[in-house]
């Protein structure tokens, strides 16, 4: 579903992504772990098409289409999704107002007609109830004055509303006190399919225990160092992760 080959990148003339090679199947949950500075979260913005970022080589993608030279709306319209590890505010647009824009331009994108308001309604306020998101914070602002789980969960809920392809969670887990993190769990492991592929960036093993992954791979200089099973990551729980970032030099 999601091919990565070769991707070099850079941020201000630093080589930041050098060769990297990434292969996630339909059905999978990927878990990407590794040092700061490895390169995780810049592999999760130039995946999405985050401007400032310059790809020197390689490829992306997504069941067989070149991504590369689209913009980032038209990735999200083919069903790239990414949530941050620190989610915005945006004072003055409301939470339905965004989620509104947000469902009705994809759907524009791919040719879809715009959801009426009461459809639109019925199928925020359900998947709301579902990941404990109050009607209060679908009135307020979207993320101003949110706590860091309230804002995570918010991502869980555009996720759940716009059913992406392939959906990259970059440390969603950072700030997350436990009954937090099982909910945010609980929606992405309701999300998972046969059709939809998962990314998961994180540092700990702990999300890992709610989203088991089917492969983890650690990244550690710019590359992938090692690939294999859950397994793994409790490995790098025990050992760190020393000896990778020693063979990545």
């Amino acid at each position: 579903m999601l091919d990565i080959t070769d991707l070099h990148a850079n941020i201000d003339g630093k080589d930041i992504l050098k060769g990297l090679s990434l292969s996630v199947k339909a059905g999978e949950v990927a878990a990407i772990m590794g040092p700061n500075g490895s390169g995780k979260s810049t592999l999760s913005y130039v995946v999405a098409g985050r401007a400032g970022y310059e790809v020197t080589g390689g490829s992306i993608m997504l069941n067989g289409e070149d991504i590369l030279a689209m913009e980032a709306n038209e990735r999200a319209a083919k069903g790239i999704f990414l949530a941050f590890q620190y989610p915005l505010e945006i004072p003055g647009v409301t939470t339905m107002t965004f989620l509104k824009a947000a469902m009705n331009a994809q759907r524009k994108q791919r040719g879809e007609e715009e959801l009426t308001t009461p459809d639109f309604i019925k199928r925020v306020r359900a998947a709301a109830d579902k990941l404990g998101v109050s009607q209060d914070m679908l009135r307020r602002p979207l993320n101003v004055g949110f706590s860091g789980g309230e804002k995570k969960r918010m991502e869980v809920l555009q996720m759940v509303l716009l059913e992406p392809k392939v959906a990259i969670l970059d440390e969603t887990d950072s700030g997350l006190d436990i009954d937090a993190l099982r909910i945010v769990a609980e929606g992405v492991n309701a999300l998972r399919s046969p059709d939809r592929a998962f990314v998961v960036i994180t540092h700990y093993q702990r999300l890992l225990d709610y989203i088991v992954p089917d492969s983890v791979h650690i990244l550690s200089a710019g590359r992938i160092v090692k690939s294999g099973d859950k397994e793994l990551a409790h490995e790098l729980e025990k050992n760190g992760y020393r000896d990778y970032v020693a063979d990545a030099a």
